[in-house]
């Protein structure tokens, strides 16, 4: 699935979701290291527990995060389905 971020230095978030766990992640732009450090972690990873560790995540004073965009990307998936 593609998501496009917003409030965030990352452009997109596409990620592969199988058996209600996250397959694969892959962020578009943004802080290299973070954005692979998170991929990395939820991968294998059950949908609701990403969403409950990676919701409403902070970067600074932004209201969001590139975390918290995943979160934000894995329930409009769910919503879909």
């Amino acid at each position: 699935m593609y998501y496009k971020t917003q409030g965030v230095c990352s452009r997109e978030i596409n990620f592969e979701v199988k058996d209600n766990k996250i397959v694969s992640v892959n962020f578009v732009g943004g802080c290299s290291g973070n954005t692979q450090g998170v991929a990395r972690l939820v991968e294998g990873m059950d949908i609701d527990e990403a969403i409950k560790r990676l919701d409403g995540i902070h970067c600074g004073a932004r209201p969001t995060s590139c975390p918290d965009q995943l979160a934000r990307a894995l329930k409009q998936y769910k919503s879909q389905q």
